[in-house]
């Protein structure tokens, strides 16, 4: 069953670009904004990852974390936030166990048979670990409607 708008988030223990685990559990007590993305420097990708980066002031001003999560070794994923200034972190899905757990699973990105990415997703979870937003791309090239997502986010605070 996906992770939906009233059910509790699935936790995780993902490796961060640093190769430090990091779990969902340690946000307790903030909202947070889980980004799913494809996959790192790739064009819609990283317009959304700058385009969260920018918003961080924002996010934290409503006690907000943003994480972004690809399928992308964290070594990959390093490369990709330190050339775009990512201020938030990255965490490496490359088990694709979150991806499974939040029902954004992408078999076959690109026409490449046998490849899983993850989705394009947002998913926004409040303080105690309830799932209050979810917003999943028709296609891997749809950006969130980022207003939308700040609505979602402040409706947490």
């Amino acid at each position: 069953m996906p992770a939906e708008v009233g059910q509790p988030a699935p936790d995780f223990s993902l490796y961060d670009t640093d190769r430090n685990v990091r779990t969902l559990q340690e946000f307790r007590g903030k909202t947070v904004v889980l980004a799913f993305f494809p996959g790192a420097f790739t064009g819609v990708c990283t317009t959304e990852a700058c385009t969260l980066r920018d918003s961080v002031p924002d996010f934290d001003g409503m006690n907000a974390q943003v994480l972004g999560i690809t399928v992308d070794g964290p070594f990959a994923q390093k490369a990709w936030t330190d050339a775009n200034s990512v201020n938030y972190p990255f965490l490496s899905d490359f088990s694709r166990d979150a991806a499974n757990a939040y029902d954004v699973a992408l078999p076959g990105l690109a026409g490449m048979e046998g490849y899983v990415a993850c989705n394009r997703a947002v998913i926004v979870i409040d303080g105690q670990g309830t799932v209050r937003y979810r917003w999943v791309a028709p296609a891997p090239v749809n950006e969130p409607d980022y207003d939308e997502v700040r609505a979602a986010v402040q409706a947490c605070a």
